[in-house]
């Protein structure tokens, strides 16, 4: 029996986390060789926080540093692998806009309600 390589590991975990919606480009881009092999392979894959403790943190960050488009990306794979439903969805953004602010916040219903839209919740 082969052992899984680092970058094979990676790939399975990148298409857990995204369910399948997020391609990655073919082996030799460095950037993300890189990423798949450490990110995939060695952080998403550890035990200690579950997928859904990541992805809420994840989705902290990511609304704290407005990247609405990372957040509907990441909102959408949480909805289609059941990690959140659209209420919870909606109440951590309501969370957020506390302490990330209400612009900030407002600026992310748009891609929040789309990813709802588009994970069929």
């Amino acid at each position: 029996m082969s052992k899984k390589s680092r970058r094979d590991i990676g790939l399975e975990t990148i298409k857990e986390v995204y369910a399948g919606d997020v391609v990655t480009p073919d082996k030799g881009y460095e950037f993300t060789d890189i990423m798949l092999e450490q990110l995939f392979a060695e952080i998403w894959t550890r035990e200690t926080l579950s997928m859904r403790d990541k992805r809420i943190l994840l989705l902290g960050i990511i609304a704290e540093k407005g990247e609405a488009a990372t957040f509907k990306i990441q909102v959408k794979a949480s909805l289609k692998r059941g990690e959140m439903k659209a209420e919870e969805a909606r109440e951590l953004l309501l969370f957020i806009a506390q302490y990330a602010g209400y612009p900030r916040a407002a600026s992310l219903i748009g891609p929040i309600e789309e990813a709802i839209a588009e994970a069929g919740t």
